[in-house]
């Protein structure tokens, strides 16, 4: 299954949020190439490397054509194999903006009888015999490619290196804090919920409940991941420090 090309094209989605409304619509407005006006959905991304953070944050981002060196230039709008009756925001052609966005680039074949990509390499990253890239929505793995899957509301988008079967770490705790005093981030698996012990955060250690006490020691915005050898490492979690 793993190995399948229906598999893949469909693993190939790990984590999509889109966000839309005037939160995210000042800040992206407020960066220059970003796309503006009808039908654009800002869609929280995050891709995963083995060993890094390739890109975090939110992209404004329609359903649109997309070309790779490998596969041509294809739709990539949701509409891909008939799977939804109208163009929407995709996984993919949310990846496709980011890269265009930050300056990093992306391949990947184009496969006909399922009318999608498959990711095939991100920057500098490319997939072996036996490890892939994968796509994640809210920590899920759908269930179609990422040229098929429509992007909803609420919903955060991951691409993943070597995700699919381990732990997709998610990180919370609370948005503010003081200096000198300690701070409780939780990590748990984004998959199932379950707590994960062992994870580093911000120089500590999460404990059985997947707790990792931190104590800011300056004002500012402090922001922390979590990382663990075997898991995908987790979202960027950030806390304001009076």
């Amino acid at each position: 299954m793993r190995t399948s090309k229906r598999s893949l094209l469909a693993t190939t989605v790990i984590g999509a949020t889109a966000l839309v409304g005037t939160l995210f619509a000042g800040a992206a407005q407020a960066e220059p190439g970003v796309l503006a006006g009808p039908g654009i959905s800002y869609v929280n991304l995050r891709i995963e490397g083995p060993d890094r953070t390739i890109f975090e944050g939110v992209v404004a981002t329609r359903g649109h054509d997309v070309t790779t060196a490998t596969g041509g230039t294809h739709r990539c709008d949701g509409t891909n194999n008939n799977t939804n009756p109208t163009p929407g925001p995709t996984p993919t052609a949310a990846l496709d903006d980011a890269a265009k966005k930050k300056g990093f680039t992306w391949d990947g074949p184009y496969y006909k009888e399922f009318d999608d990509f498959l990711v095939a390499r991100i920057a500098d990253v490319s997939q072996t015999t036996k490890k892939f890239w994968n796509l994640a929505v809210d920590y899920k793995l759908p269930d179609v490619g990422g040229c098929q899957y429509q992007v909803k509301a609420g919903e955060r988008v991951l691409w993943a290196y070597d995700g699919y079967d381990r732990p997709l770490l998610e990180l919370d705790g609370p948005s503010s804090g003081e200096v000198g005093q300690p701070v409780v981030l939780k990590v748990t698996d984004g998959r199932n919920g379950q707590p994960v012990a062992g994870a580093a955060v911000g120089g500590a250690t999460t404990d059985a409940n997947g707790n990792a006490t931190v104590t800011p020691t300056q004002t500012g915005r402090t922001c922390f991941k979590a990382e663990k050898a075997g898991t995908v490492r987790s979202d960027r979690h950030c806390v304001h420090v009076n």
